[in-house]
């Protein structure tokens, strides 16, 4: 059964991210650190994201994976 997690670059993930209200806060190393307001989430910039650390930075955002799915297929 294929995994319902993408691989993703982190400009997707960003880009998703500040739609629903999350900013850019800093960097260190090659980790951006994004905060809305409540939750903050971490994002290795890297050239590819895992699907371990997909459905990590999405529990930290506290947003569902069909929430990403239908951003990406829109």
């Amino acid at each position: 059964m294929p995994s319902k997690y993408p691989i993703l670059k982190p400009s997707e993930i960003v880009q998703f991210l500040e739609k629903y209200g999350f900013k850019f806060i800093k960097q260190k190393g090659s980790h951006m650190k994004f905060f809305n307001g409540y939750k903050t989430v971490i994002i290795p910039n890297h050239n590819e994201i895992a699907k371990g650390t997909l459905k990590s930075i999405l529990n930290q955002a506290d947003i569902d994976i069909s929430t990403l799915l239908d951003y990406l297929h829109n």
